[in-house]
């Protein structure tokens, strides 16, 4: 079978007639494309940026880990060594106040006693 030029013709026109959906989508599937790639560009420079930042933020952490480690926690162990030491000697003598209490009141009594019998015999 031959075909005439009339035939190929319309064969043509019937091909170009399905290609063109195809070439539309295409180019709508390009434009997407480039709108990923530009997308993708806008995420990777937020992705340095974050990484620059991290960056910086891992640096000052280990600034602040340093300062706690050498000047903050010296400070509180020196401060908490105080503490300690005082309430070992506050409660070593805990029983000690409790009996000063009681001889001060003691101490009062008789020195009011003495005072009135001081008075009564006009001594004072």
């Amino acid at each position: 079978m031959i075909l005439t030029a009339e035939d190929l013709l319309a064969i043509s026109q019937m091909i170009d007639e399905r290609l063109k959906p195809i070439e539309s989508d295409i180019k709508v599937i390009k434009n997407e494309q480039k709108i990923m790639k530009n997308d993708l560009r806008a995420v990777k420079d937020e992705v340095k940026t974050v990484r620059a930042e991290v960056k910086i933020l891992k640096n000052e952490l280990q600034r602040v880990k340093l300062f706690q480690e050498n000047i903050i926690m010296p400070r509180l162990n020196e401060i908490e060594a105080c503490y300690t030491s005082t309430y070992d000697r506050y409660k070593e003598h805990a029983d000690r106040m409790e009996r000063t209490y009681d001889d001060v009141a003691v101490l009062k009594q008789v020195v009011t006693s003495h005072s009135e019998k001081l008075q009564r015999a006009g001594i004072a």
